[in-house]
């Protein structure tokens, strides 16, 4: 997997290897996937080019989503195999707004709202979530804020992140921000991200992998969840009742 470095000027690309930036961090010992908002407010109805898809659904991604999709179904089967913990994320909002908070005045939608799109915060169906897997509902970008996702890793004891989902801008990059400042790893998956502008996925990549993250490749995250070992988790509908 090699960064897209074409949004880079020359001056950019010099800076970034003198400055050193981009070390890797590896792999932790006990990974969570997280699938970040992968919903159908922002992946749209599936097929479309993305111009077409926001005179319907103005928040979507479109085509950009839906080819990201496949990627995250091999994560996620891969991840189910092995036992390891499944994250998803999704939004929430009450009917009257009152949560929305900021979104009110930065968010795409401003002035006049239409009504929301049907099953806006399900997960798209050709990654449902199973029984054994966990949801987290937010209001804001990064899953970490207001949730109960670091309580749940904690319980777990979870060390590290394989993120994927939307938008690469916005909900994993702040997702991915948040783990770092946990002293989570946190490597995140290229094909499986996607963004409404092709400049904001390359370049939060880019960024991302500077200072953050591992950027990385599907194949590369499949080779390591596979060389896991089978049973470092024991998941809640195993669990035993205290």
């Amino acid at each position: 997997m090699s960064l897209d470095l074409s949004y880079l000027s020359e001056r950019d690309r010099q800076a970034l290897d003198r400055l050193g930036y981009g070390a890797r961090q590896g792999w932790g010992s006990r990974p969570a996937l997280l699938v970040v908002d992968t919903n159908y407010e922002f992946c749209g109805h599936e097929g479309g080019p993305l111009l077409q898809v926001i005179q319907d659904a103005p928040t979507a991604c479109g085509e950009e989503a839906w080819r990201a999709v496949p990627f995250m179904r091999r994560l996620i089967d891969a991840c189910r195999a092995k036992g390891v913990p499944v994250f998803y994320s999704t939004n929430t909002r009450r009917p009257d707004r009152f949560d929305a908070g900021s979104w009110n005045w930065k968010g795409a939608q401003r002035g006049p709202r239409r009504p929301r799109m049907a099953r806006a915060d399900d997960i798209v169906d050709a990654i449902a979530p199973h029984p054994q897997d966990f949801v987290i509902a937010k209001t804001k970008p990064s899953v970490f804020f207001g949730t109960p996702f670091l309580a749940m890793l904690l319980d777990l004891k979870v060390d590290s992140l394989i993120v994927c989902g939307g938008t690469t801008s916005g909900c994993v990059r702040a997702t991915a921000v948040d783990a770092f400042s946990h002293n989570l790893r946190c490597a995140v998956v290229a094909e499986a991200c996607f963004d409404r502008l092709q400049a904001s996925h390359a370049m939060s990549l880019v960024d991302l992998h500077a200072k953050y993250a591992d950027v990385v490749g599907c194949d590369e995250a499949l080779g390591f969840i596979g060389s896991l070992e089978p049973g470092l988790f024991i998941l809640p509908p195993s669990r035993e009742s205290p």
